[in-house]
């Protein structure tokens, strides 16, 4: 039997429609794939899988597609779905930004009062805001931690886990950044760590009141169970993410207790670095304790971690305000310099087995991932003032920021 011409034509236009929602849909997963979501990227790891930038670029630099004021912090950047993510601090009063990725318009802010609070340099935020899916999350220095819908900015929930929690604050507040696992919001807060479900801040568990370091959770997997990697104050630690169990701790007491890069995973290693003079090692964790393969001083991470791209770690040694601090490559398995360049203090991610570098000048690199000699590709000044925040790429364009909140974002699109 035939249906009737309107029938058909309804069918037709459902199926069309499917069709363009199908098309829709996938060029809404193509265009998002490049994402960064979180601090240290989709894989926590420093690296992008995205490939086709351009790494190389004429002296004056990239093309600046827009630039943005934020207010003074630290922060860096988190892209998801055309949308960016950071935050500063103005008038003790703590902003977390959304903009549009490609114009640069501010699509909303969510402001609450937060002391500077400046110690030995210019305060303001510290931690990167998280997305996962349609929410933004967000920890202030004084414990303040906010779910926003990612679109609106309208508060989901939020905690005050100085008073949730009875943590006390870390000298400098903390640092580290929502880690999400599941339904699980992860956080560097107390003696070792604390979480929260996502979907409602309700407590899952929590640790001991004491101070915490300055590092973002990082998850890995160990004998059939998954754990968490932070810094605390005096200890790396490991915790199993669904009880907070602690599994080890190792000794790493640091100068101030400035525990601060994120411990770096690789299966049954972990490389752990710290500033102030203390240096790095490299630890076998399929023991417990874990047992120490080398320790020396030659990367001595005081910020942002290095990344480890084919065995071989990229980094920043020296603290952030030394002006002999260098950039170099070190072998993981050994322990042993590659090379060293005289660059000041840097923080970087990689994309494509090239690094991404900004200078404390606010001089931006390109450079080979590679060890037998150090290889840029271009540089160029993109901002200035002091430059402590790592620098972001995602779908074609780079972003970077210095103290004050000036932020620029560059094109950097394969052609």
């Amino acid at each position: 039997m035939t249906p009737p011409t309107g029938c058909a034509n309804s069918r037709r236009m459902q199926s069309v429609s499917r069709l363009s929602a199908a098309f829709v849909i996938a060029l809404v997963f193509s265009a998002s794939a490049n994402d960064w979501p979180r601090w240290r990227g989709p894989d926590a790891n420093g690296i992008s899988k995205e490939t086709g930038w351009s790494a190389k670029w004429p002296a004056e630099g990239p093309k600046r597609l827009w630039k943005a004021s934020v207010g003074i912090g630290f922060a860096s950047f988190s892209v998801a779905n055309g949308r960016v993510y950071t935050t500063g601090n103005k008038d003790d009063t703590d902003t977390i930004f959304c903009f549009d990725a490609n114009a640069g318009k501010e699509l909303w802010k969510h402001s609450y009062p937060e002391k500077l609070d400046p110690k030995y340099y210019e305060g303001g935020t510290s931690a990167t805001p998280t997305v996962d899916g349609e929410r933004v999350y967000s920890l202030s220095k004084q414990g303040q931690l906010f779910c926003l819908d990612a679109a609106k900015g309208t508060v989901i929930w939020s905690q005050n886990l100085t008073n949730e929690l009875k943590a006390k604050l870390p000298t400098w507040g903390f640092a580290g950044s929502v880690f999400i696992e599941g339904d699980v919001a992860l956080l560097n807060v107390g003696s070792a760590g604390a979480a929260l479900n996502k979907k409602t801040g309700k407590v899952i568990w929590s640790s001991s009141p004491e101070e915490a370091g300055y590092s973002t959770p990082m998850t890995f997997d160990l004998r059939g169970e998954r754990y968490a990697a932070l810094a605390g104050k005096e200890h790396i630690l490991a915790v199993r993410v669904k009880d907070g169990e602690e599994l080890w701790r190792h000794p790493w007491k640091t100068g101030y207790d400035v525990n601060a890069a994120d411990p770096i995973v690789l299966g049954e290693q972990m490389f752990i670095s710290s500033g102030y003079g203390h240096g790095c090692a490299l630890l076998d964790i399929s023991a417990t304790p874990p047992k120490v393969v080398w320790e020396n001083k030659i990367l001595r991470s005081h910020l942002s971690p290095a990344v480890l791209i084919g065995g071989f770690l990229y980094g920043s040694d020296d603290d952030c305000y030394r002006a002999n601090a260098t950039f170099k490559c070190v072998e993981l398995k050994t322990g042993e310099v590659k090379w060293t360049e005289k660059t000041g203090f840097v923080s970087l991610m990689a994309a494509d087995s090239r690094l991404i570098v900004l200078t404390a000048k606010g001089e931006l690199l390109t450079v080979e991932a590679a060890p037998e000699v150090f290889k840029p590709i271009s540089r160029a000044q993109v901002v200035g003032g002091k430059c402590w925040t790592t620098p972001v790429l995602a779908n074609g364009k780079i972003y970077c920021r210095n103290a004050a909140g000036e932020v620029v974002c560059l094109d950097v699109g394969g052609k």
